[in-house]
C-alpha cells in the first residue's frame, strides 16, 4: 500500500467519525448487560442502514446478534463489535471522583460503548473506499452482544456465522497504543443446582438436608483444588441462590455460578471435570443432588503473526493518537484516583520501563517481553476458525483498571473519542492491506491452518447448550 492509499482511507474515516463519535456516545448512554442490548443493537442496526449496509438480525438465534454486509466479490474482511455493559458501575462521565448517575445502574466499564464504534467506523469508511475505488471485497460488520460472560461468538462461530470470512480483525479499549497480544484465558461459566429437603432448622434439623451445606462445601474442596492446579488457571464463584431468608429453615436449594479458565482450551476442559466432580463430592457428603448446567463457554485467542506484522506497520505508520493538553489533564485527574501499584502493573504488562505521562503516546514493540493481565473473551472462538487480529488503543489514562468507575467516566471523554478514531484508521487501513495484497490473506490462513493441524477446534460449547439469554434477568 501507499502513503496515498493510507491518507485516502485515514480521510474517509474523519469525514465519518462524528457519527460514530455520536452512537458511541448514545451507547454510553444507555448501558445494557449481557443479552439486553436492545437499544444498543437497534442504534447499531440503523446506523448501519444509514451507511447503506445489508442488515441481518437474529444471528445464532440471538436477537441482539447481527451482521451486515457491504460491497461486490473479492476477500471478506470482518469487524468485530460488541456494545455490552457491566452491572453496578453506573457512573457519571468526565468526573474524577465516585458519582453513580443511577446508584446500582449499568455502566460501561470496558468501554464496549467504543469498541462496537469504532470497529463500525473501520467497516464504514472501508466500505467507502473501496467503491470510491472501483475495488472488490466484502465489508462485514459483527455486531456482538454479550461479551462479557454470554460468550455470543461462540454460539455464533458454532452457528456458522464466520464461515466464509478471510481474516477478522477487532480493537479493544487499553491504556497503550499496541498491536493486542493474543492471550486470553479459556474460560466456562457453569452452574451448580444443588438439590435437598426442608425441615426445621431447630426442632428437627436431622430431617432436612441442606443444599447451602453443600454449596459451602463445594467451595472449600475448589479452596483445596488451588493447590494441585496450573498456577495461570483461575476458579472464580458467585452465589446466585442461598436458598431463602430464614436461618430457621433448612434450605432445600442452592445455585451457585462457577467460572473455570485455563491457558488452553484442554486445560480448561480438564478443570471443568475436576471443578463439577467436587460438586458431586459436596452432594455426596450432604446427601443432596446436584445438576451442573453449562451456561457459556470461550477458547483462548491464537496469535496470527502475519496479520499482527501488518497490523504493526499500519500503526507504526499512524502514530499514537493525538492527544492535547486538555486530555492529559482530565487524564492526571483519573490517574490522582489510582494506586501506584495500579500504574505499575499495566507497565509490566507490557513489559516497558514506567514513563511519566498520563496518556500513552508512544506505540509498544511487537515483541516486548510481556508479564500480560490475562482475562477471557469470546473473541477467542473466532480466532480459531479464522485469522485475527486486534488492536489496543489508550481510552483510558494509564493505569486503569477496567471494570471499574473509572472506565465509565472517560467512557465519552475527547481523548476517548481520539483513541477510537484512530483504532477505527489502524482496522481499516489493515483492511485495505489484505484487499491489496492477497499473499497477506494467504499467509494469514496459512498461519492459522497450521495451529489446528496440531490442535483442531473444538467448540467449548456443545450441541445442546443454548445461548443464555435470561442469564441478565
Amino acid at each position: 500500500m501507499t502513503a496515498q492509499d493510507y491518507q485516502a482511507l485515514w480521510q474517509a474515516v474523519d469525514a465519518r467519525k462524528d457519527r460514530l463519535t455520536a452512537l458511541s456516545d448514545q451507547v454510553w448512554e444507555t448501558p445494557e448487560v449481557c443479552y439486553t442490548e436492545v437499544r444498543s443493537a437497534a442504534a447499531h442496526k440503523a446506523e448501519l442502514l444509514h451507511h447503506g449496509f445489508r442488515v441481518t438480525q437474529g444471528v445464532a438465534g440471538i436477537e441482539t446478534a447481527l451482521i451486515a454486509e457491504a460491497g461486490q466479490g473479492g476477500p471478506v474482511i470482518a469487524f468485530l463489535g460488541e456494545y455490552d455493559a457491566l452491572p453496578g458501575l453506573s457512573q457519571q462521565a468526565g468526573l474524577c471522583q465516585h458519582h453513580p448517575v443511577e446508584p446500582g445502574g449499568n455502566g460501561h466499564g470496558c468501554g464496549h460503548n467504543l469498541l462496537g464504534s469504532g470497529a463500525m467506523l473501520a467497516a464504514v469508511a472501508l466500505k467507502a473506499y473501496l467503491a470510491e475505488h472501483g475495488l472488490p471485497g466484502r465489508v462485514r460488520y459483527y455486531g456482538c452482544p454479550a461479551e462479557e460472560g454470554g460468550a455470543a461468538k461462540t454460539f455464533m462461530v458454532r452457528d456458522g456465522a464466520f464461515a466464509d470470512v478471510d481474516i477478522a480483525i477487532s480493537w479493544h479499549p487499553y491504556s497503550f497504543w499496541e498491536v493486542a497480544p493474543a492471550l486470553s484465558l479459556a474460560n466456562t461459566r457453569a452452574d451448580f443446582f444443588f438439590t435437598g429437603r426442608t425441615a426445621h432448622a431447630a426442632a428437627s434439623p436431622h430431617l432436612g438436608r441442606s443444599a447451602l451445606d453443600a454449596v459451602e462445601l463445594m467451595s472449600v474442596g475448589v479452596n483445596y483444588m488451588r493447590e494441585h492446579m496450573p498456577s495461570d488457571a483461575r476458579v472464580h464463584y458467585a452465589l446466585l441462590d442461598a436458598g431463602g431468608i430464614a436461618p430457621n429453615v433448612v434450605q432445600a436449594r442452592a445455585h451457585v455460578r462457577y467460572s473455570i479458565r485455563a491457558m488452553d482450551l484442554q486445560g480448561m476442559l480438564d478443570l471443568v471435570e475436576r471443578v463439577h466432580k467436587i460438586a458431586q463430592g459436596a452432594a455426596l457428603m450432604t446427601e443432596t443432588s446436584v445438576r451442573m448446567q453449562i451456561i457459556s463457554a470461550v477458547s483462548n485467542t491464537l496469535g496470527n503473526r502475519p496479520l499482527e506484522e501488518a497490523l504493526h506497520a499500519v500503526m507504526t505508520d499512524l502514530g499514537p493518537p493525538p492527544f492535547d493538553a486538555g486530555d492529559r489533564a482530565y487524564a492526571e485527574g483519573i490517574r490522582a484516583t489510582l494506586s501506584e501499584k495500579d500504574i505499575a502493573s499495566v507497565y509490566q504488562a507490557i513489559g516497558m520501563p514506567q514513563r511519566d505521562v498520563p496518556l500513552a503516546d508512544f506505540l509498544v514493540p511487537l515483541d516486548t517481553p510481556r508479564k500480560p493481565l490475562i482475562g477471557s473473551t469470546d473473541v477467542g472462538d473466532v480466532s480459531w476458525v479464522v485469522p485475527t487480529v486486534q488492536v489496543h488503543a489508550p481510552t483510558v489514562a494509564i493505569g486503569t483498571p477496567f471494570h471499574t468507575w473509572q472506565v465509565v467516566a472517560q467512557g465519552k471523554a475527547p481523548a476517548a473519542h481520539k483513541a477510537m478514531v484512530h483504532a477505527a484508521k489502524a482496522m481499516a487501513a489493515t483492511g485495505l492491506a489484505a484487499i491489496r495484497d492477497p499473499a497477506l490473506i494467504v499467509a494469514a490462513k496459512a498461519a492459522l491452518a497450521a495451529h489446528t493441524a496440531r490442535t483442531p477446534y473444538v467448540c467449548p460449547v456443545g450441541p445442546d447448550v443454548q445461548p443464555p439469554l435470561d442469564m441478565s434477568r
